[in-house]
């Protein structure tokens, strides 16, 4: 019997967290938190499904999406075997930590204000803390090369391939023995389109009987990238052409790197009016430290800038600022700049309080560069809302709000469909990690295009193979 069962991203973007079950043997591929609205409330919530029971945890890359509740999981009794690449083993220990860290401070505003108001007996205590986080490091690692092939138990193999999505990421092959004939089960993570600029392009799959695809762009195609690049570069210069100052909610992981990358290139090349550039997100940094750290992982164009003793991702006018001091001193700065600040979908970090400070201001610019999740603040600033609430106080939307789609570390309708055209074998695909709207747009695409059926995931519904 092979069953799987997804308890994260069905029919939402967010949560991955799948179960796999081949006879006694129980893999848990991802354990991500939730985004946006009622996020919390599930992430808070008993696993259903028996941790201790789980005998491997595979994780496809180091989002928060996908790795989130791995501490949660640890707390609650896991104690298998994680595998993954090994840099989504050094990408995940900055990420959790900083992510114990952001659940301390709002646990301690939460009780402040429930204190309040006489209701403090009621307030969770943090999902986890920093060190829960340790315990997960504390845990029997296996990491493996892209393709190297690591035995399970039985006659389970599991290899993985190099995704293209963010540094370290991969799908996860699945190979075992049913009645005497190979099978293959491929995860696919998040897959990231060909179009990329700083790291390598992703790998295809050679055969699979069972595909479960995300499916987050499953609805439409991006920009080309080079026309996401001069849009990116006409919103920053035209903003600071006329004084004002350039904010761009970014994540810490590839976006960030691919940003300053750009930046880098356009200072260089005498594109950039002078400014002053902060990066205020300590996350960022120490990301941007480990993406030099692996440069194998970068294309050709990168890693060569790595290899001649040059840093790609920092230059003259850029000022990183790890300290609170520091990056409350940038609302102070009055002359035009760029600040780069997390989170990505503005649902928390430093970014609040760039955006309550010159949001309102009609010379400034919001740049996004990323995916907005439904009921995120950034998802609200992008679909044109006037007037946002940063900690309780309304804010006017008046600069300019830019959207540019095309830098998505997420593979676009027609790449995915490529991606899966050429694979030999395949029987089923599943959808994934995606809107329910996007997914049933994306299945008749697959339909039409490959004349496969798929089927889209429920979450908690074991899906038999």
């Amino acid at each position: 019997m092979v069953t799987v069962t997804s308890y994260g991203a069905a029919q939402t973007v967010t949560g991955s967290c799948h179960l796999l079950k081949i006879g006694s043997i129980r893999i848990l591929i991802d354990c991500g938190m939730f985004q946006g609205n009622g996020g919390d409330e599930k992430n808070y919530k008993p696993f259903e499904f028996i941790p201790s029971k789980i005998d491997y945890l595979i994780l496809t890359h180091a989002h928060l999406d996908h790795i989130g509740r791995v501490p949660k999981l640890v707390k609650d009794g896991f104690h298998g075997t994680i595998i993954s690449t090994e840099a989504t083993c050094e990408i995940a220990k900055i990420m959790l930590l900083d992510s114990a860290s952001i659940l301390q401070e709002e646990y301690k505003t939460i009780r402040k204000k429930a204190r309040r108001r006489g209701e403090e007996d009621g307030i969770f205590e943090p999902l986890y803390s920093k060190e829960d986080v340790k315990e997960v490091f504390a845990k029997k690692w296996r990491t493996l090369e892209y393709f190297e092939e690591h035995k399970l138990k039985q006659h389970i193999r599991v290899s993985l391939g190099n995704a293209g999505h963010i540094m370290g990421s991969a799908f996860v092959m699945i190979d075992y023995q049913e009645e005497n004939q190979h099978k293959r089960i491929v995860f696919s993570g998040d897959i990231g389109s060909p179009q990329r600029m700083i790291i390598d392009s992703r790998d295809n799959i050679g055969e699979a009987d069972s595909l479960f695809i995300e499916s987050t762009y499953g609805d439409r195609n991006h920009k080309l990238l080079e026309q996401s690049i001069e849009e990116f570069k006409e919103a920053v210069v035209s903003t600071l052409k006329h004084n004002g100052s350039v904010i761009i909610p970014s994540f810490a992981l590839e976006r960030t790197q691919e940003i300053l990358w750009l930046l880098h290139g356009m200072h260089d090349n005498g594109e950039l009016p002078k400014c002053r550039i902060f990066l205020d997100s300590p996350l960022a940094i120490k990301a941007t430290k480990l993406y030099n750290r692996y440069p194998i992982h970068l294309s050709d164009e990168v890693e060569y800038s790595t290899g001649s003793g040059s840093d790609p991702f920092s230059f003259a006018w850029l000022e990183p600022t790890t300290t609170r001091e520091q990056s409350i001193a940038i609302n102070r700065v009055k002359e035009k700049c760029i600040i780069i600040a997390g989170s990505g979908m503005c649902n928390g970090g430093r970014i609040m309080h760039h955006l309550k400070h010159r949001l309102w201001n009609p010379k400034n610019a919001v740049v996004f560069v990323g995916y907005q999740v439904k009921e995120t603040l950034g998802r609200s600033i992008v679909d044109g809302e006037k007037l946002i609430k940063i900690y309780g106080e309304d804010i006017v939307v008046k600069a300019k709000v830019y959207t540019i789609n095309g830098f998505s570390a997420h593979a676009d309708q027609n790449e995915l469909i490529e991606w899966i055209r050429p694979i030999e074998g395949l029987k089923n695909i599943y959808l994934i990690h995606g809107e329910v709207d996007k997914m049933g747009a994306f299945a008749d695409v697959i339909k039409r295009e490959l004349g496969h059926e798929s089927h889209i995931m429920s979450y908690g519904v074991p899906m038999k193979l």
